[in-house]
């Protein structure tokens, strides 16, 4: 019975926070995939669901060798990517990847977001590096992407989209909201010339505040 009503509440805050994507417009039409732990394994979005608009059943329970435990459900291409972040990181309870717009020019254009520009993203990520690209759902791409999880919670994927982590979904969408702002500042700050970077004892020090 736990059990039951654990799964239905992760379900209803992946649906949420999958609609809060969709309204952002961070998870255009069928793009993006969101999972949670959950037991031996973790309930992921459905293959060709679209995150603003999931129903209960397109989260499928999936276990840590990506093979569905719901009949008749397929889970999402990228459950690998999914899976080895969680077997990496047992501080990570969510993940969400979406291909939001400015986060995906950085993406898109081969470009990381690591210079320090403003103080809440140097406290909030550190820097959020580029993966380099792979095919979508390849082992190359889990690969590509999962050892910068090491260090950071977000990773942009070249060609591709971003993808966040954390123990509670409502901080990675937070950080998610906080990245796609951040990509179009400086995007912005290219427009008027060039963004004034922080010095390294600067970004040294707002680091420090995390303590």
């Amino acid at each position: 019975m736990f059990c039951n009503s654990l799964k239905k509440k992760k379900k209803k805050k992946i649906i949420k926070y999958g609609k809060l994507c969709g309204d952002k417009n961070f998870t255009p039409g069928y793009s993006g995939n969101i999972s949670a732990r959950y037991k031996d394994g973790m309930l992921i979005t459905t293959s060709g669901s679209a995150n603003g608009y999931l129903k209960p059943n397109e989260i499928v329970y999936t276990d840590f060798s990506g093979v569905s435990k719901e009949k008749n459900k397929k889970p999402s291409s990228e459950k690998f990517l999914h899976i080895e972040i969680y077997k990496q990181r047992a501080d990570i309870n969510y993940i969400i990847h979406v291909h939001a717009p400015f986060l995906s020019s950085f993406a898109s254009a081969g470009k990381d977001l690591m210079s320090p520009i403003m103080a809440e993203n140097v406290f909030y990520f550190g820097g959020i590096p580029l993966a380099e690209y792979a095919l979508p759902s390849s082992k190359e791409l889990v690969s590509n992407t999962i050892k910068y999880f090491d260090k950071y919670d977000a990773v942009l994927m070249e060609n591709h989209g971003f993808i966040v982590a954390s123990k509670t979904i409502e901080d990675a969408y937070l950080k998610l909201e906080l990245a796609e702002s951040y990509a179009q500042v400086v995007l912005n700050t290219q427009i008027l010339g060039g963004a004034k970077l922080l010095t390294d004892e600067q970004a040294n020090a707002i680091l420090g505040l995390r303590k």
